[in-house]
Order: structure tokens, then C-alpha cells, then sequence
């Protein structure tokens, strides 16, 4: 029998949760001045804690909304501040949050969740599954030559954080991605976002670039420079809404002085940055990594709101071992998904369609991996064809 129990935290209760999250990750409680930041998402969210008597565990979302492939939106729990006191890990704290947190899900009509997780192993037990990649990429500063058809762009000007803050809710909206897996952000999020870029350095500047039309790309960033290092300028947010911003923010990143090598943090896998260069290896890509976990947590809407690429139609079984719902068949087909008594062709548990959910794996793969059981051989082709999308999805926001 467990020796604990779960419920929503009260407002007094948040503070100390956040210093748990913040225990979990290594790092010291916060200040006054960053709990008055951070004070407002917790306010603005769903905060569960475990108790055993005293609070052991936490987890947090918020409301936002996710677009899928084809543009429509729907709604999406953001999970974070996941953290389990050191000594209580391990005793079923955080399957006890996990299973309260997607029942409240289901419950209020989220039809998705997306968390970045700090480990691989955890999160797929509770039908979680890497929905994107994103990829970093270094560029030589020294060796960096734009091609001459590279678009010239406009003007770009540079303020402080105090200064730029207050206008990222705004150049996100106006510059924000589309991509499939690219979610909204509430006003309360922008107050954490500010503690976490004051944590890493004392100097975090915001380049916006204007064109014809107005504002339509900014990057954040600042500039690590060590003894006997390369100085290194870390692009922490990079949004744009044509060529024309990416390749004037590009030029103004290789105009900054002082600056050795460009950093680049969890790109899209498609992004051509190295197309820019008359050398392509001037960008090198250091590594792609999984991005965002998915969790389908009503299938039959999250199947019904995307749209397919032209292929034959599949028809496939879905086991969800947490929310049983969502057990059933559903037939996929470029007009549409919806629930059906046929024959399945593919068999799989939910974690799986997550993952297959964006496009970021091949239904062939999966099923080569073990991961599908294959009832119609020609059904993992189809399926490729079905969920792919034309560009590759990418969340694009850190939570």
C-alpha cells in the first residue's frame, strides 16, 4: 500500500514546489526576485504534489494550444517542473503525478501534452513518445561566407534584456513558427523564460530585424568568452517569417566582433543555414537530439485533427495501458481518420503512434525496431507516406 497521496497544490504551496523542481535539477532555491517571475506561471497552471507527509513530489502544466500537420490546432497540456525529492525516488511518486496528471487531462478535454524530458528512460512507460528532433549547429565565424544570391535582408537593431523583454510576447506572435508541433505561449510564460536566460548570463541581448512590412524576425542571444577560448555567441531563440529575416539576421550574427564561433541551440532538422555559406561545412551540426515527448491524450481527436499525404488507406490498433479510451481501430487515409471496426493492417501501443504522430519516425522503422506489429506488409509503406509532412515538425519552445 503507498504511503502517500496526491492532490492539487494551494498558492501558498507553489513556491515550495518550484524549489523542489529546482532541487531535483541541481540547482539552489531561487531568489525573491525570480520567485515574483516565476510566481506567475505556477498561478497560471495545474500544480499537483505528492505528500508522504511532507511534499516529496511535483508536477506542473499549462494550457496552450499545438498545431498538427495540415495547420488546425488543438488543445495541449505543456508538462514541466517534474521533479521527486532525493530518497523518495523510484517508490512510485512519479508514476502516482503522471497517472493524476493525464486522467485530469482527459478530463478537462486536452487532446495532447508535450514535455522535454531531462532523461530517455522515463517517459514512455506513461505513453509518452519522441514526437521532434531538433538539431545543433556550430558555424566558424572566421570561415563563414555568405553566397552572393543569399538575400540582403534589412535592418536590425539590438536591445537589452530590460528593453527586449517586455516585446517578446510580441515578436514571438508576429515571427512564431507553424511547423507542426509549434505551440502557443501564455503571458505567464515569458517570466520564467527571463529567469532562465538571467541565469546563464548577465548580458542577454535581442536582435530584431525589420522589413518592408515590419518586424518579422528576432534572435536572442549572448557572448561566452574565456582565456585561451573560443569566444562563443549562443543563439538561444531564432524565429523569422521569410528568407528575407533569416539571411539579415544571419548577416548580423557574422557581423558581431570578437566572436569566434556562432552557436546555434535546437534548430529545425530542415533549417538550410548551411546553405547560406559558399563552404556548407562551415556549419557543422554537433548533434540532433529528441526535442519534445508527445502524449496523445485523446487519439480519436488527435487523429481526426491533422491531415495525411496522399497513400492507400491503413487501418490501425491502438493499446493505451493508462488511458484505455483510446483502446481501438482507426482507420487513416488522406480524407481523414476516424474510428472503425475493420481489420487492422498495424498494431501498436500509444507511446508508438506519438512518435509516429509527427513524422518524426518512419512507421517502417518503428516496425522494423519492433516497436508495430505488422498484420499487412504493405502497410508500414502506406503508412510513411500518410503521416509525413512536408516540412519536418519542430516545437521551437523550451519549458
Amino acid at each position: 500500500m503507498s504511503d502517500h497521496h496526491v492532490r492539487t497544490l494551494r498558492p501558498d504551496e507553489h513556491r515550495a514546489a518550484w524549489n523542489l523542481f529546482r532541487a531535483a535539477l541541481h540547482v539552489p532555491p531561487g531568489s525573491d526576485e525570480e520567485w515574483d517571475r516565476a510566481a506567475a506561471v505556477y498561478a497560471d497552471g495545474h500544480i499537483l504534489g505528492v505528500f508522504g507527509p511532507d511534499l516529496i513530489g511535483t508536477a506542473r502544466s499549462f494550457d496552450a494550444e499545438m498545431t498538427v500537420a495540415g495547420g488546425a490546432k488543438v488543445r495541449l497540456a505543456a508538462v514541466t517542473g517534474i521533479g521527486v525529492q532525493a530518497g523518495r525516488t523510484r517508490r512510485g511518486v512519479l508514476t502516482t503525478l503522471q497517472a493524476t496528471q493525464l486522467a485530469d487531462f482527459a478530463e478537462r478535454g486536452v487532446v495532447a501534452a508535450l514535455l522535454h524530458a531531462t532523461e530517455g528512460a522515463i517517459y514512455g512507460r506513461y505513453g509518452y513518445g519522441i514526437g521532434t528532433f531538433a538539431q545543433n549547429v556550430v558555424v566558424d565565424r572566421h570561415r563563414a561566407r555568405l553566397r552572393p544570391e543569399v538575400p540582403s535582408g534589412g535592418e536590425v537593431t539590438v536591445h537589452d534584456l530590460d528593453q527586449a523583454s517586455p516585446r517578446w510576447p510580441e515578436l514571438h506572435t508576429a515571427t512564431g513558427s507553424s511547423r507542426p508541433a509549434a505551440m502557443t505561449r501564455p503571458t505567464s510564460y515569458w517570466g520564467a523564460q527571463e529567469n532562465s536566460l538571467r541565469r546563464i548570463s548577465k548580458l542577454i541581448l535581442t536582435a530584431v530585424h525589420r522589413g518592408a512590412d515590419g518586424d518579422d524576425g528576432y534572435l536572442v542571444y549572448h557572448v561566452e568568452r574565456g582565456t585561451g577560448e573560443p569566444a562563443k555567441l549562443h543563439v538561444l531563440a531564432f524565429e523569422y517569417t521569410n528568407a528575407a529575416a533569416f539571411a539579415g539576421l544571419w548577416r548580423f550574427l557574422l557581423s558581431v566582433d570578437l566572436v569566434d564561433e556562432i552557436h546555434l541551440l535546437a534548430r529545425p532538422l530542415d533549417e538550410p543555414t548551411p546553405l547560406l555559406f559558399t563552404d556548407p561545412r562551415t556549419a557543422k551540426i554537433e548533434s540532433v537530439d529528441d526535442e519534445s515527448w508527445l502524449r496523445l491524450v485523446d487519439v480519436p481527436a488527435a487523429l481526426a485533427a491533422r491531415s495525411y499525404r496522399p497513400a492507400g488507406p491503413v487501418v490501425i490498433e491502438v493499446r493505451d495501458r493508462t488511458l484505455p479510451a483510446n483502446d481501438g481501430r482507426y482507420r487513416i487515409a488522406p480524407g481523414g481518420a476516424r474510428p472503425t471496426d475493420e481489420e487492422p493492417a498495424l498494431r501498436l501501443e500509444a507511446d508508438t503512434l506519438a512518435m509516429l504522430y509527427f513524422g518524426a519516425w518512419r512507421a517502417s522503422a518503428l516496425a522494423d525496431a519492433g516497436r508495430i506489429e505488422v498484420l499487412d506488409p504493405a502497410a508500414p509503406a502506406a503508412a510513411d507516406l500518410l503521416f509525413s509532412t512536408p516540412e519536418s515538425a519542430w516545437n521551437g519552445t523550451f519549458f
